[in-house]
């Protein structure tokens, strides 16, 4: 018999369920998204991404109804998630997922259900997704700074979720352009999106140097944080994206030559970002693989393996389109191919972390180290 003072478990509670199980949504509808531009070349491929689709909504669906219980009752750990500096960043993967699935609305998803309800869908989750995120990117650095107390040297690439989720809004912001009236419409929701673009990217540039540093000068991340590094390529390759999609949309929307210029940025500033985005993966492979050689487990940070790395796709993708280059579309389906290896390598991590109920545990207690015991003597000295 239970009694008052022995509460009842539930093998699935979901107090524990943290922000970061948004990017399990992320990293599923990245694969849709991403796919879509290569579904042209591969026979049956969009049929299959349609799929995908459908499910990164429904986990979209399940996580938003966790998370409202979660913060019904037990308020006390969804408070304390927010002042956690580890846990905090996190928030930004909701206004990600949100938009990751309204952008695959009107990629695939209209596939199923048709092109008028893949719009509404999508304006409504980029609308609700760029309020969220834009509400992250300003909370989270202010808890940082007067809740957290953070140390240069506690720098991880989790500080960049917040301030990436803008640059998401940005990215998939533009193909809801044609859907408005034309003329102020359509010019002011496309330099929104060049708005929000900005501001992503210099709150990254800030940020991204701290992330550096310490990975140069703290050591190695422990191990089960080491995936994270796989969170700078986010906004590497979702910036790259953003511009791509800004030269696509924007003749017919803005005048010359503002036009052309959306053109000349997509190369002049895609081609060195995913420059540098190489650069760091190679950096972050070779860390991962010294993880995994000192017994590296699974852990909710693989989905970190995922959405950065679809949006290199993406990226790569629009490079090749604005440049013409094999050199870029090649590089695109490798990265589509490490990216659908990831994915099903974390969802399998994933269900069998859940059945084994490892995954919605209470994390471990930290353990505290004895007191020393003194002991006074007779003459009175203490040893």
């Amino acid at each position: 018999m239970v009694t008052a003072a022995q509460p009842l478990v539930y093998p699935l509670s979901v107090r524990h369920l943290g922000p970061n199980w948004y990017a399990t949504v992320m990293g599923t509808a990245v694969v849709a998204g991403a796919g879509a531009a290569l579904a042209p070349h591969v026979t049956g491929l969009r049929g299959m991404l349609a799929a995908v689709w459908a499910l990164s909504l429904a986990l979209l669906v399940t996580l938003l109804g966790a998370r409202a219980v979660h913060w019904t009752r037990h308020r006390d750990q969804a408070r304390a998630h927010l002042l956690d500096p580890a846990t905090a960043p996190f928030y930004g993967c909701l206004a990600m997922a949100l938009l990751a699935v309204g952008g695959g609305a009107l990629t695939v998803g209209r596939d199923w259900i048709g092109l008028r309800a893949a719009v509404t869908l999508d304006a409504v989750l980029f609308t609700a997704g760029t309020l969220t995120g834009l509400a992250a990117a300003v909370a989270v650095p202010y808890l940082m700074a007067v809740r957290h107390r953070v140390e240069p040297g506690q720098a991880t690439p989790v500080w960049l979720l917040p301030l990436v989720a803008p640059m998401v809004s940005a990215a998939v912001g533009p193909q809801l352009v044609p859907h408005l009236p034309p003329g102020q419409a359509r010019e002011t929701l496309l330099l929104v999106c060049f708005a929000l673009f900005g501001l992503s990217l210099l709150a990254t540039l800030v940020m991204l140097p701290l992330v550096f540093a310490r990975t140069l000068t703290g050591g190695p991340l422990p191990l089960a944080l080491t995936p994270t590094l796989f969170l700078v390529l986010g906004p590497l390759g979702q910036s790259t994206t953003a511009v791509g999609a800004f030269a696509d949309i924007a003749p017919g929307v803005v005048p010359a030559p503002y036009s052309e210029g959306f053109g000349v940025l997509a190369v002049l500033y895609g081609v060195p970002v995913m420059g540098f985005a190489l650069l760091w993966a190679c950096l972050a492979a070779v860390h991962v693989l010294r993880a995994r050689r000192h017994g590296m487990r699974f852990s909710m940070t693989w989905w970190s393996f995922t959405f950065p790395v679809g949006t290199c796709v993406t990226g790569a993708e629009a490079l090749g389109r604005h440049t013409g280059l094999v050199a870029y579309a090649g590089p695109a389906v490798l990265l589509y191919a490490v990216l659908v290896a990831a994915w099903g390598t974390a969802v399998a991590g994933t269900v069998r972390g859940l059945l084994r109920g490892e995954l919605l545990a209470a994390p471990a207690p930290v353990p505290v180290a004895p007191r020393p015991v003194t002991v006074r003597t007779t003459s009175g000295a203490v040893r």
